[in-house]
């Protein structure tokens, strides 16, 4: 029979850097916990081939003693649990295994002095072997270089990715922890060129647009509310200012970065009805909760955490960010004022000039005006006047074939637009566009954009009140075959799936009964939206998603409902639709992310005729 053995310290080491040290930003990001956990003011990083060569990691902390360091590198030993509480840890890390784990699988060199102390001391580990135990020279702090990861463990070195991939995968390290630390310094080098470089001290939303993207300091709103215990700050993108990827939200619990299916997934509800399905918005969140209200001891690495009423931190989440997205108003992401104006020119450039006609000599006017009888020419100059203005409404009447465009007398004087934000209506583009003049510059509007985000939140405040939504009957009750897990989820969130005007009872073991469906919905299909659902229980917890859906039904009625494209309107519908945008939230976006309008500024329109 196979004898049970126990296996040597150097195996256990490599054993648990396989779940710690995946890869070097893995390492990169368990050296500078370390760091923040020390009490470091300022932390520099010095890669070399995206930290494949080599991981440098600086810091002026409280630095440790001889004895300490050597205790630093067995495993299961840390400074950063007094007591047994681990539920109560508010350290980034505490399972003792990091340092241990990756002087097992690369050249470790660690160099600490104290604060105090006359001389630091230098300790190698070259793959769990200690080569080098002696003083060394450096400042009150700790200094540790990680050399050649992996180079004797070929079978995990054959998995690691370029270079440039993996500095990536390093970079987005720094810059997490980067935006959960404001009040520590970071310094990042790559192959001897300085990639980032922040500065202590600064507030949370002015270093997330440092690092994530200038653009958010404009285009973002502050998030800042409590809920009980809880609270929730942070800086989160207007809708119109959105990626293709996910790769720019950034979310943090209690200061520690963290990739969670449950804040991912109420980020996206709360941008349900505002970005299209291919769009994500750009954010940072830090949310701060009891620390016996999350267990953040579940993953290895810490990137997950588990909440002890994760309904709680998703409505919290989702109410957060809508309330601040309501408080920007038509506030919309505006297109960069240079690129705008090299689209203007280059697209004046392009066009073939075309030549005019000539111009008819002023005799001439007047012969072809009175051509039948010549003695009716005029003779005083008023009369001259008016024979000038008859024919100047004659030749400058638009012909058929001209771009469409009008514009009509004003029904309100300039000094109204001083009064609203988005001016006053001048014209109509193409039956499509709305030409406004603000004080502050000319704004264009896309008239079924705005009116459809106008409708869409008529119709969710007009069922804001019900308490139960609206159902529909079922003439004959439909059965929806699933698992029994499935079934169980859905039976216990039976009295919230009714407030939505679903109910559901429960037909036998691998089955559910569905006798109605929200009104919204219509005819659509049963099966699908209760699989749904049940999918949506089981992965968040909440039947937020059927909510979701009616949102999205709502979106595809408004958009039925609302003014389309080629309409014609006059000056008094125009003028409605601008003043309904300014007191709707979220006006300045549609229901699918693109802005509903745009402004040019007076500055910009004055580089446009070379007057600046």
């Amino acid at each position: 029979m196979p004898i049970i053995r126990r296996l040597p310290e150097n195996l256990v080491n490599r054993i648990a850097a396989g779940e710690v040290v995946e890869r070097p930003a893995s390492a990169l990001k368990e050296l500078m916990e370390n760091s923040i956990d020390a009490g470091a003011g300022q932390i520099s990083v010095r890669l070399s081939d995206g930290g494949l060569d080599a991981i440098e990691v600086t810091d002026d902390g409280c630095g440790m003693a001889p004895d300490q360091m050597a205790l630093a590198l067995e495993r299961h030993a840390t400074s950063k649990l007094p007591d047994e509480a681990i539920e109560l840890v508010t350290t980034l890390g505490f399972r003792g295994e990091a340092l241990p784990s990756i002087a097992s699988v690369a050249r470790f060199s660690i160099e600490s002095r104290p604060r105090g102390a006359a001389e630091g001391w230098r300790r190698v580990v070259d793959h769990g072997e200690v080569v080098e135990d002696g003083p060394a020279a450096l400042p009150p702090g700790t200094r540790i270089r990680v050399d050649n990861l992996f180079a004797k463990i070929p079978a995990r070195r054959k998995f690691l990715r370029s270079g440039r991939s993996e500095y990536a995968a390093c970079l987005d390290v720094v810059r997490r922890l980067a935006m959960a630390r404001p009040e520590v310094g970071f310094v990042l080098e790559h192959d001897g060129r300085r990639v980032l470089s922040v500065q202590p001290g600064q507030t949370g939303p002015a270093r997330v647009a440092q690092i994530v993207a200038r653009e958010l300091a404009e285009d973002g709103v502050i998030i800042e509310l409590e809920r009980g215990p809880a609270r929730l700050t942070g800086v989160a993108g207007l809708p119109t200012f959105n990626r293709g990827v996910a790769d720019h939200q950034y979310l943090f619990v209690n200061g520690r970065p963290v990739k969670d299916r449950l804040l991912v997934g109420a980020v996206r509800g709360a941008y349900a009805d505002m970005l299209a399905r291919d769009r994500h918005a750009v954010l940072a969140l830090f949310l701060d909760v009891p620390p016996e209200e999350v267990d953040v001891n579940v993953h290895p690495a810490k990137t997950e955490v588990r909440f002890r009423d994760p309904s709680f931190i998703r409505g919290f989440i989702v109410s957060g960010l809508r309330h601040a997205l309501e408080g920007a108003g038509q506030k919309t992401a505006q297109t960069p004022a240079a690129p705008a104006m090299a689209a203007w020119t280059s697209g004046i450039a392009q066009v073939e000039p075309i030549a005019p006609a000539p111009a008819p000599s002023l005799s001439s006017l007047f012969a072809r005006q009175y051509a039948p009888n010549y003695s009716s020419v005029p003779n005083r100059v008023s009369e001259a006047g008016a024979a000038w203005r008859g024919y100047e409404a004659q030749v400058m009447a638009p012909a058929q074939d001209l771009p469409m465009g009008r514009a009509e007398a004003a029904q309100e004087a300039a000094p109204e637009a001083v009064r609203h934000p988005l001016g006053v209506a001048r014209g109509q583009v193409a039956n499509t566009y709305i030409i406004a003049e603000a004080e502050d510059g000319l704004v264009i509007v896309d008239q079924h954009a705005a009116h459809e985000r106008i409708v869409l939140e008529r119709l969710k405040a007009a069922g804001a009140g019900d308490k139960v939504a609206a159902a529909q009957a079922l003439l004959l009750p439909e059965v929806i075959e699933l698992d029994e897990p499935s079934c169980d989820r859905l039976e216990e969130a039976i009295p919230t799936l009714a407030q939505h005007g679903l109910a559901l009872e429960r037909f036998g073991p691998t089955a559910m009964l569905a006798r109605s469906v929200p009104a919204a919905l219509g005819k659509g299909d049963v099966q699908a939206l209760v699989r749904d659902v049940a999918d949506d229980l089981a992965a968040n917890g909440d039947a937020l998603l059927l909510g979701e859906r009616l949102d999205l039904v709502l979106a595809t009625m408004a958009c039925h409902g609302s003014v389309r494209a080629g309409r014609a309107l006059n000056v008094a519908e125009m003028n409605a639709l601008l003043r309904e945008m300014e007191v709707t939230p979220r006006s300045g976006q549609c229901n699918h992310g693109r802005p509903t309008w745009v402004k040019l500024a007076h500055g910009d329109i004055e580089k446009l005729f070379g007057r600046k």
